[in-house]
This record gives C-alpha cells, sequence and structure tokens, in this order.
C-alpha cells in the first residue's frame, strides 16, 4: 500500500495541478501531511477510495480537456473506476458528485464516452458481484444458479445497514456538524486557512466539498470518512505569498503533522493490537480462567493474533454503555437459574460510564483489573455536543489507555 500511495497519489497529483511550481508545493504538501504516512500507507478501504477518487477525477479531467477527440480509452478507464470505487466504499460516490456534472455536456455531445463509461461499470460491476457471491456463499454450490436467485451485491448490502438508524447506533452518533468542526481540522490542521486564498474552485476542491456535505448528512461520522479530501484540498491550496507568512506557516504545519502523526500513527487505537496478544498467550497458558471476550468501543480485533486459541469475541463496536452492559449481564448467566461465569471486557479508559463499578458505587459486578496499556487513545469516542472541546479533550486523552478486565457477577452467598 506504500508503494501505491507513493506512485499513484503523486501522480495523479500531477495530473491535476498543471503549473509546475503549484504541483512541487501540492505534492510536498500531501507526502508532509501524516495522513499519507499513517492512513494511506495502510490497507484501509479509506485509503483505497482515496486513490480511485483520485484517478477518477484524473479521467474526467483528461476527458474534459480533451474537447477534440472521443477519450474513449479514458471514458472506459472511468467506468471501472466508478464500479470499483462503489464496491469498495458506498461513500465513493459523493466524492464524484461535482465532476460527473461537469462531464455531461461532453457525454451529451459524445453518446460513445457514454456508452463506454456505462459498458466497462456494469463488467466490473458484474465481475465484482460473481467474486462475492463466490466468496461469500456456501461452497459446493452453483456459482450460476448462486447468481439467479441469490446474487450478493455489496453495495445495496451496505445501504440497507446504513439506513438503519439501530445499526448506526453501534457505531456512534455524531451531530451533523462533526466532519466540520471535528474531523476537517484534524485531518487538515493549518492547512484549513489556505482555502481563504483559493481564487478559483477545481474539480478537485469541488469533490472535497461535497463529499464533506454529503457525508456530514449521514448520523455516524468518523474523520477516515473524509480521507480522500486530504489530497483533493493540499492540492488545490495556495500557499501565503509573504515569505515571513510562509515560514510561519509552515513552522505550523510541520508541527502539526509530528504531533498528529505521533498521535494517529501510535496511540490512536493502539492498544488493540497489544490487548489481543496478551488474550492469546494469556488463553494459551490458561491464566485468566475467561473464555469470552467482549470488546468495546474500538477497532474490530483482529482475531488471527488469537494464534488458534479458542477465545469466543464479541465485538459491541460503539454500542451504548447501557445495551453494553445488557449484553455482558445476559453472557454471565444470573445467581438464581444457574451459576455465573466471568466474562472479559476490553475498553477505553476514558469511557466514563465504567466509573460507577470501578469506584464502588454499584456491586452487582466485580470488575477485576488483568491488563492495562496508557499507549491508547480512542478518537472516535469524540462527544463535543455533550462534553465541549475541553472537556472531550480531558477525557479522552487526559484518560488515555486500554484496559482488559474480569467481570464476575456478585451473588448473595459468595459475600
Amino acid at each position: 500500500m506504500f508503494i501505491l500511495s507513493f506512485v499513484l497519489e503523486d501522480w495523479a497529483i500531477h495530473e491535476l495541478v498543471p503549473s509546475p511550481r503549484r504541483r512541487t508545493s501540492a505534492v510536498v504538501l500531501v507526502a508532509s501531511s501524516y495522513v499519507t504516512w499513517t492512513y494511506q500507507t495502510h490497507t484501509f478501504s479509506n485509503a483505497v477510495e482515496t486513490l480511485v477518487v483520485l484517478w477518477s477525477i484524473v479521467m474526467i479531467q483528461r476527458i474534459i480537456d480533451n474537447r477534440y477527440r472521443s477519450s474513449l480509452l479514458s471514458s472506459a478507464l472511468l467506468g471501472s473506476l466508478i464500479a470499483f470505487g462503489v464496491f469498495n466504499r458506498i461513500t465513493f460516490p459523493a466524492f464524484l458528485l461535482p465532476p460527473f456534472v461537469y462531464l455531461l455536456p461532453h457525454f451529451l455531445q459524445k453518446p460513445f464516452c457514454l456508452f463506454a463509461t456505462a459498458s466497462t461499470f456494469l463488467l466490473t460491476s458484474s465481475l465484482a458481484i460473481t467474486i462475492d457471491t463466490s466468496f461469500y456463499s456456501p461452497s459446493g454450490s452453483s456459482i450460476v444458479q448462486l447468481l439467479r436467485t441469490n446474487p450478493i451485491i455489496t453495495p445495496l448490502n451496505s445501504i440497507r445497514y446504513n439506513a438503519s438508524a439501530a445499526n448506526l447506533s453501534l457505531h456512534g452518533l455524531h451531530p451533523p456538524y462533526q466532519h466540520l468542526v471535528a474531523s476537517l481540522p484534524l485531518l487538515l490542521g493549518p492547512a484549513l486557512l489556505l482555502l481563504y486564498h483559493i481564487r478559483r474552485p477545481t474539480l478537485s476542491i469541488l469533490s472535497a466539498f461535497s463529499a464533506t456535505f454529503l457525508l456530514s448528512l449521514i448520523p455516524h461520522q468518523e474523520p477516515r470518512f473524509l480521507l480522500p479530501a486530504v489530497p483533493l484540498v493540499l492540492s488545490s491550496v495556495r500557499l501565503p505569498n509573504s515569505a515571513v507568512s510562509k515560514r510561519y506557516w509552515f513552522g505550523t504545519w510541520f508541527v502539526f503533522n509530528a504531533v498528529l502523526g505521533a498521535l494517529m500513527g501510535i496511540y490512536h487505537q493502539g492498544g488493540v493490537v497489544p490487548a489481543q496478544l496478551w488474550v492469546g498467550q494469556q488463553q494459551q497458558a490458561r491464566g485468566t480462567g475467561v473464555t469470552e471476550m467482549f470488546w468495546w468501543r474500538t477497532y474490530s480485533p483482529p482475531m488471527w493474533l488469537l494464534g488458534g486459541q479458542e477465545v469466543v469475541t464479541v465485538d459491541l463496536m460503539g454500542m451504548n454503555a447501557s445495551g453494553m452492559m445488557e449484553r455482558l449481564t445476559l453472557a454471565m448467566g444470573n445467581c438464581e437459574e444457574q451459576e455465573p461465569r466471568s466474562v472479559g471486557l476490553v475498553a477505553p479508559t476514558s469511557s466514563v460510564e465504567l466509573d460507577i463499578w470501578m469506584e464502588g458505587m454499584r456491586q452487582e459486578l466485580l470488575f477485576e483489573l488483568l491488563w492495562i496499556t496508557r499507549r491508547h487513545v480512542n478518537l472516535d469516542d469524540l462527544d463535543l455536543e455533550a462534553d465541549g472541546i475541553r472537556g472531550t479533550m480531558s477525557r479522552v486523552v487526559g484518560r488515555r489507555g486500554l484496559a482488559i478486565w474480569k467481570i464476575s457477577r456478585v451473588c448473595a452467598d459468595s459475600q
């Protein structure tokens, strides 16, 4: 992924920025952004989406600029890129809305280009449906029969899932201004100030703006959803003209990226892998007596790190606290009907909802701390509406950490 980003992202920027002078500054800005050397070097679907968005806009720009030729090859490549982008992430079309509007007059004048785009889109989509249906269906079934009766169309399944408020609440709900006041400043920092110097909106900046607006309409919002906006914005802004202003801005830019690079590259969800490794080692040594682990408010735990150990892993994602406690107590059983058993909980120490148990205000359950690391920050748990900026930072950063607790029910006869 590092090589892909290094080659394809820089190449796309060279295509999108015609001025050699501005192209150099754009490449420097993108390369020096912490987003490039944290998110874009990992195989996140958002990182893949960034490359597909960039090259889709490159193809659109080529088609628009080539007024006297049909651009059939670029149109065909665009259709495949759009299909790949949609099947990779359902948020992809939000970035292509304005560029595609600019492309419509060309398609009306040259319908063969539209036919080429539509044909490769359908062919690539059919291939994706065939692969998904084959992969996720029971082995031994006829692929032809499955495609006729029960094809797996990933974008439609994603739309159905995300259309449910109950499903989104499992991941966390956010106010509509979350992207504007939290995500963009977190991704771009001082580069946002340079938006005032944009003289003429480009396809890239229009793409970034439209995606920010459209994705803000979705109740669940994370900064990574706007990853493609980072190179789009950085390749469109102009640096300050004054040498003094430019020097101060670059100083601020480098400090911002050094701090955020450490935060996002080391601390953000940084305890997930060490915690899962510890769970696997303890299970191998039979050290905890817990065979069911509940993960709450973390990235999905990588199962392969358990090393084949038999541990029932339940990913509660961003479920609310009451729902999480209900799942835990149900798994433990009750004192009257059966012998209660212990379960494990992996959760950020910034979760204030657990304080009533930690501080002994409630005593129905016993929380025994098994493992903890301070190298973990949960930036997906920002509640600016309830806590404000200062309160949120105090909780998320000041109480940083990831812990594993063994939870047991306290019964009357065991007291």
